[in-house]
This record gives structure tokens, C-alpha cells and sequence, in this order.
């Protein structure tokens, strides 16, 4: 791939432009707000300049709600040899192009699974698909020419390629990433109006849990409008267990004795199902999770302290597996948990006390 057109210059176009251009790509940029594409091309991501004739590759970065319109354009066009979108939905946008009658065997669609909370061009980075499965939805018309383009997008963007039929791909990300997303979202609402004695205990779980709640709503009424089905299936589902929770719960207020073992009975029965969920989420690299232990560090909040830390554990030979910060209320301090082999632990605290670090037990 020697050219490419970026549709769409937000977080996810302005990422792979950021990518492709590192790689030596010639990258052109398009946007329906100019002053975006401007800003894309300020940051190193390729040109707003139009290409002078059809491009090797063109991206489409479009909201799901729009990705069958913008790429039916540009395949109309004829702006590049071949096509593919990073919408987060699949069946939707090939059968609204089908419906349009147009020739899918230069098209492809594919979803890279990364993001942040944050959008637009000015969160853009180009290792942001770096290790993290990009979903590949090919079918028994796609051109191989045009496979191998999109195989060499996933490669230049340095992410691991996924091959998945369209339909199972929507099933899939509806359960780990859309419906999670609302669930997050009703849980922090739940804060939006609490009593602000009860906000300010808030700790590492409902961070945890709330985190991916501060995501843009816009975009998500786009993602969820292109794939309702699903999540609503998967929602049911929880609201169900929900009922199962809130029944138990209220068996543990009765004086009955057998109601209060029955209540915990179903507790129990939720929260080790979930113990049996947690444990299949792919660990690092996407290996089969791992059980690490923590060395909790007390620091100071100030410039520096993260890096010293780092740099006394490797000098101690111990690989830091993962790494979480809780912040103290109220105090300029907080606890470092770095997450490490259990054979390691014994050797980094050792390490760290040696070097003047407060270690929490």
C-alpha cells in the first residue's frame, strides 16, 4: 500500500492515518467539518489535500449511522482500489449497501477493537490499535487483492487481525463492549444526584466500573441505533438476574431463617457466575489469564514518583505485570498497586523498602 484516503478524521481515522502515515503511506485526509481534517493534517497525519486519482486504500471512519452513505459515495466515485470501514457495527452497513445495488467485492468491512473515552482528532494516537484485535468481516465476494489491503492496514496499524462473520462480529461486541457500556452508565447515574459525603468515598471499584460512562453520548446513540437487537437481548438477560439479586437481598432482610439462606443462596449463585465469567476476559497479550500479586506503594502526588518506582523495580530484575493508582481523599497521596509474578514479591518489596518506599501490607 503505497496511498490511502482517511473518510472521517476523528479518534479512529485520525489513529490510522497517524499509523499509516509513520509507515511511509501517503495519507489523505477528508472530512465533513474541513477545519478537522486541517487539524489531522496539523498533527502529522497525512494532507487535506485531495488525492489526483484513485488511492490504494480508502478508510471509512464514519459514525455506523453513516458508513453505508459515505462509503456508497465514495465507492461511486471510484476514489480507490479498495474499501473498507472501522465502524464498531458490521451486518448493518453491508446490507444498506447491498440495498443500494452496489458491487461489494472491493469492499470489506472491519472493526478495530480500541478506543478511548475521549474523541476527536486531538485524542488521536498512532500506536492506539497496537496489539489490541482488529475484526476482519470478509466474504465469498471480497476480492483477495483487496483482503490483503485491509490485512496490510491491520499490520501498519500494528494490530492483531480477527476474521469473523458480519453477524457474529455485532452478537460479539454487543456483549463485550456495548451493553457493558450502558451498564456502566446506569451505575453512574446512580451518582448523579447522591449526596456528596456518599461521592466522596468513592474508590478504585466504582472508578472501575464507571470508567468508559464519561465516553462521548452522541457516539454511543450512533453505535447502540446500529445494533439494538443484540444489546437488548443481553440486557434482558441482566435485568433478569437483576430481579433474581434484588429478590435475594430482600430474603436477607426477613426474620425467617430459611428465607435469609435462601437469599444467600442466590447471592452466592451471582457472584461466583460471575467469578466464572471474570476468569475467561483474555489476560495480557491475549493469553490466557494469569494470577498476579500486588505490591501496594504508598507515594507522594508529586512529579516523578511513578518513574522512580519503575525504575527501582527494574533495577531489581521484576517485571511489572500491571500497574493501578488509588488516589487518597482529600490528601496528596495515594497507593501505587503493581501487579507481578508471586514469585517476584518477596524480591520487589525487599527492593523497594531498601530504597526508602513505604509499603502498604
Amino acid at each position: 500500500m503505497r496511498t490511502a484516503l482517511v473518510i472521517g478524521t476523528g479518534l479512529i481515522g485520525t489513529s490510522a492515518a497517524l499509523a499509516l502515515a509513520q509507515r511511509g503511506v501517503t495519507v489523505h485526509l477528508d472530512d465533513h467539518d474541513p477545519e478537522q481534517a486541517r487539524t489531522a493534517a496539523a498533527l502529522g497525519a497525512g494532507t487535506d489535500e485531495a488525492p489526483d486519482g484513485p488511492v490504494d486504500l480508502a478508510v471509512v471512519a464514519a459514525p455506523p449511522a453513516h458508513v453505508a452513505a459515505v462509503l456508497a459515495d465514495a465507492m461511486r466515485r471510484g476514489v480507490a482500489r479498495g474499501y473498507v470501514d472501522v465502524a464498531s457495527v458490521k451486518g448493518g452497513p453491508r446490507r444498506e449497501l447491498e440495498a443500494l445495488g452496489l458491487r461489494l467485492s472491493s469492499y470489506i468491512g472491519t472493526h478495530p477493537m480500541s478506543g478511548r473515552e475521549k474523541s476527536g482528532p486531538l485524542a488521536a494516537t498512532g500506536d492506539l490499535f497496537e496489539g489490541r484485535p482488529w475484526v476482519l468481516t470478509p466474504t465469498r465476494d471480497t476480492d483477495t487483492e483487496v483482503l490483503n489491503l485491509a490485512l496490510e492496514l491491520v499490520s501498519h496499524c500494528r494490530a492483531v487481525p480477527v476474521v469473523m462473520d458480519a453477524d457474529a462480529h455485532d452478537r460479539a461486541v454487543a456483549l463485550v463492549s456495548h451493553m457493558p457500556h450502558l451498564v456502566s452508565s446506569m451505575v453512574a447515574a446512580r451518582l448523579e444526584h447522591a449526596e456528596e459525603a456518599a461521592v466522596r468515598l468513592c474508590g478504585q471499584g466504582i472508578r472501575d466500573v464507571t470508567r468508559i460512562a464519561a465516553s462521548d453520548p452522541r457516539m454511543w446513540i450512533d453505535i447502540l441505533s446500529a445494533n439494538p437487537g443484540p444489546v437488548a437481548d443481553l440486557l434482558a438477560d441482566v435485568s433478569a438476574d437483576l430481579d433474581e439479586t434484588v429478590r435475594a437481598l430482600r430474603a436477607l432482610q426477613s426474620s425467617d431463617e430459611a428465607k435469609r439462606r435462601e437469599g444467600s443462596a442466590g447471592i452466592e449463585d451471582v457472584l461466583r457466575r460471575g467469578n466464572a465469567g471474570q476468569v475467561r476476559v483474555p489476560g495480557k497479550h491475549g493469553s490466557a489469564p494469569r494470577v498476579y500479586e500486588t505490591v501496594a506503594v504508598l507515594i507522594d502526588d508529586q512529579p516523578g514518583q511513578l518513574a522512580r518506582i519503575f525504575a527501582d523495580a527494574g533495577q531489581a530484575g521484576v517485571n511489572i505485570e500491571d500497574v493501578r493508582i488509588e488516589h487518597a481523599t482529600g490528601q496528596q497521596a495515594g497507593l501505587v498497586q503493581l501487579s507481578v509474578e508471586p514469585k517476584a514479591v518477596a524480591v520487589l518489596t525487599a527492593a523497594l523498602r531498601e530504597r526508602g518506599w513505604a509499603i502498604r501490607q
